[in-house]
C-alpha cells in the first residue's frame, strides 16, 4: 500500500492508504480526527468541509493521492488557526442544534472572514450555499458570521 504525506492542523503526517480513498476517511479513520462529518459523501451537503489556506474543500470528494503533500484545517485546529472569532460568535448567536453540520459550516465561514470579503448576507449565503442544515439555522448561521467578522476585526 502507497504511503501519503499530508499536513493536517500543521502536523505533519504519513498514512499508508490506497490512492483513492478520500481524504475525509484518512481524517476520520487513520488520523482520528472525527470532527469532520460524513455526510453524503457525494459533495452534496458539506458536513466534511475542511480548509486549503482560505479555501473549504468537501474532504468526501478529495482523494488521500490528490491530497497528498498539501497542508488542511479541520475543526480540531481551527481555534489555534485563528478562527476562534467564529467559535465564539457560534456560540454566542446560539446556532447550534444537533450539531452535525457545524464543523462545516465554521470552516467555511472562517474561510470567507479570512478572505476580506464583505460580510453581508449574499457573501454568506453564497459561501454556505451547499451546507446542509437539517436544523434549519439558517439565520442564526447569518448573524454568527457577521459576528465573527466584527470580532476578527477586534469590535465589541
Amino acid at each position: 500500500m502507497p504511503t501519503f504525506r499530508l499536513t493536517v492542523n500543521g502536523v505533519p503526517h504519513e498514512v499508508q492508504a490506497p490512492a483513492d480513498m478520500p481524504l475525509l476517511w484518512v481524517l476520520r479513520d487513520l488520523l482520528g480526527l472525527t470532527g469532520t462529518k460524513y455526510g453524503c459523501g457525494v459533495g452534496s451537503c458539506a458536513a466534511c468541509t475542511v480548509r486549503e489556506g482560505r479555501e473549504a474543500l468537501h474532504s468526501c470528494l478529495l482523494t488521500i493521492g490528490d491530497a497528498a503533500g498539501r497542508s488542511f484545517l479541520t475543526i480540531e485546529g481551527l481555534a489555534a488557526a485563528g478562527g476562534s472569532a467564529v467559535q465564539k460568535a457560534w456560540i454566542e448567536a446560539d446556532v447550534a442544534h444537533c450539531g452535525y453540520c457545524q464543523p462545516g459550516m465554521l470552516l467555511a465561514a472562517s474561510a470567507l472572514i479570512e478572505r476580506g470579503a464583505t460580510i453581508d448576507d449574499a457573501a454568506i449565503d453564497a459561501a454556505l450555499d451547499n451546507h446542509l442544515c437539517r436544523c434549519g439555522s439558517y439565520p442564526r448561521i447569518r448573524e454568527a458570521v457577521k459576528r465573527a467578522a466584527q470580532l476578527r476585526r477586534g469590535a465589541r
